[in-house]
């Protein structure tokens, strides 16, 4: 089965989205089907890799995205798919890219869209939520649309699924995502003073993220006279204001910028007493995963899906300040938290979630189960 794969906002230097692709594409190849990602870049390519074959097309930067490009030129996508003739379709973007469950009716193609973002959470973030149910009236009426416009829709969890139940969507299937855990596993040595408590955030330096909140945390912890220090790696449009901001509080902060290495993100989330995951929109939160994975606990915003990935292997905490869930944390004894953190990723395989994925672009035709009015 030739499964075309369509994404936006994938950056060489972003994460979880582009380490779900790749995961996936290659678990496909593995499984005999031909995986075709096509994704937008700098230039034009075609190549080969592990993850089936990778086509880029030039496309511009969002203005005030951080380096993020868009598949915009649709005639440009549309006769690219007419000539991979595949036998399905799989979307990972549910705004610019929705138009493409329209042309996979009209050409007779089984698709399903990936819900890798919560459309509810984005317009709160955007402060929308509160203004009579503007927001939440929007969020209904674009999620009415995507499920209708695919056969299925995927959600790694059921907080992702929440607004899609909400509308009476017919045609959602919950399959949680993956992580390597060979890759991501506890280590014995260390990267830090043994005389100090290691806070790590990992993730995109942008808005929807809340980097901010990591901060907030470090700075209320140092107040009450833990010797606490944070590494933030990641990069992102924020980071010169984080900077800005930690260099004027005076808090010990190193910012890694973006890592490329796997094994070197691995060592320093191992290494960590506790991994903050303070944003309100995840709807999985892969570094999340790959940090308990590493037997690290972690501490994330209880308005993410994230206490459902975390379960009892962290704390859940809500508004701009974590600390109350890092106390908790670390009140526990070491070796105690750390095995709950690795048993809890053990229930999270790349394996299952690429079975999952291929039960659903296998399931045949399911888009009679639709959206109730």
């Amino acid at each position: 089965m030739r499964i075309v794969r369509l994404a936006n906002f994938v950056a060489p230097r972003s994460g979880g989205l582009r380490t779900s692709l790749a995961e996936l594409g290659a678990g496909y190849q593995a499984a005999g089907h031909e995986p075709v990602l096509v994704i937008p870049g700098e230039r034009d390519s075609d190549q080969r890799t592990e993850q089936g074959r990778v086509i880029t097309l030039r496309a511009p930067r969002v203005p005030f995205a951080g380096g993020y490009r868009v598949l915009w030129r649709r005639r440009r996508l549309a006769r690219l798919l007419a000539r991979l003739r595949p036998d399905a379709l799989e979307v990972s973007d549910r705004t610019t890219l929705r138009w493409t469950g329209a042309w996979a009716r009209e050409h007779g193609v089984p698709a399903v869209m990936v819900s890798h973002e919560s459309v509810t959470a984005l317009l709160k973030g955007l402060g929308l939520a509160g203004l009579g149910g503007v927001g939440r009236a929007v969020a209904d009426w674009l999620n009415r649309r995507t499920a209708r416009e695919y056969q299925r829709v995927i959600c790694t969890t059921g907080w992702a699924a929440g607004e899609f139940e909400r509308i009476g969507a017919g045609n959602v299937v919950r399959v949680p995502l993956g992580v390597d855990l060979a890759t991501f596993a506890p280590r014995t040595g260390q990267v830090r003073a043994e005389d100090q408590i290691l806070l790590v955030h990992c993730g995109r330096l942008s808005a929807e993220k809340r980097p901010r909140r990591s901060l907030t945390t470090l700075a209320t912890l140092r107040a009450s006279g833990l010797p606490v220090r944070l590494v933030v790696a990641g990069d992102g449009p924020l980071r010169p204001r984080l900077e800005r901001r930690a260099a004027r509080a005076g808090l010990p902060v190193t910012f890694t910028g973006f890592l490329p290495g796997r094994a070197d993100l691995a060592a320093l989330l191992a290494s960590a007493d506790v991994v903050l995951a303070p944003g309100p929109a995840e709807t999985f939160g892969l570094a999340a995963l790959e940090a308990l994975a590493c037997g690290t606990p972690v501490v994330v915003s209880a308005e993410s899906a994230l206490p459902e990935v975390a379960g009892e292997a962290g704390a859940s905490v809500p508004g701009e300040d974590l600390a109350a869930g890092v106390r908790a944390v670390l009140a526990r004894p070491e070796r105690a938290r750390r095995a709950a953190a690795r048993a809890r990723a053990e229930q999270f395989d790349w394996a299952t979630a690429v079975r999952g994925f291929l039960a659903v672009h296998t399931a045949g035709d399911g888009h009679e189960a639709g959206v109730r009015a």
